[in-house]
């Protein structure tokens, strides 16, 4: 089931959602979208998540973000760590790095941010990490503020409170292509998805490592 859970330094108790009669008790009480916190209950100081959340400005296609997606994947590899690839049941793409938990909030914020102003800066024409939206039309936005424990990011498999009901869809990096269209994704066609393909992100948990030096 779920219960209220105070979280050290919050003024509100966090929900925690134990099994599957929690989450389908989210569905009873109308929830459509769940955004889960970046660390677990029982150490909430130490993320267990690194996320870039890659969201394209004005006038770019998917096939763009799909390439951002490709060189943070890229940039990662490059430095000994793991990522997974969603959608988010919107415009845009989240690229998941698990970590193990022995970093503090601050020390994975300032790699996220540190990772982000270096793509920005190799290719300003093409990304920026200010989150003024005047200055997006044309460039991807690489968000690094949802390391935060202030932050949240909607989880695998969520639906969205969106038209056509999208819903944020894990995927194996074979998958993201140009060829990538995130609105096929749908509380319509996820369900024969599953059922026929294995999950992406089940062994993501097991390749956690921690921040490079």
């Amino acid at each position: 089931m779920s219960s209220e859970v105070p979280i050290p330094g919050f003024a509100e108790p966090y929900l925690f959602i134990k099994d599957t009669a929690g989450l389908i008790a989210l569905v009873q009480m109308g929830v459509l979208e769940i955004h889960p916190w970046g660390a677990r209950i029982d150490r909430p100081d130490r993320p267990d998540r690194i996320v870039f959340d890659l969201d394209p400005g004005e006038g770019l296609d998917f096939a763009a973000v799909v390439a951002a997606a490709l060189e943070v994947r890229e940039r990662l590899q490059g430095l000994g760590l793991a990522a997974f690839a969603k959608t988010t049941g919107g415009k845009g793409m989240h690229v998941v790095v698990p970590m193990a938990r022995r970093h503090t909030w601050p020390a994975v914020k300032a790699f996220a941010k540190a990772t982000a102003e270096a793509m920005a800066k190799d290719a300003p024409e093409r990304y920026l990490t200010r989150i003024a939206k005047a200055e997006r039309k044309g460039r991807i936005f690489i968000d690094y503020l949802r390391n935060d424990p202030t932050s949240t990011a909607v989880g695998p498999y969520s639906t969205r409170a969106r038209a056509g009901a999208p819903v944020a869809m894990p995927l194996a990096w074979d998958e993201v292509t140009p060829k990538l269209d995130p609105a096929a994704f749908t509380i319509a066609s996820v369900p024969r998805r599953v059922a026929r393909t294995p999950d992406p992100w089940a062994e993501i948990d097991q390749q956690a490592s921690a921040l490079p030096r």
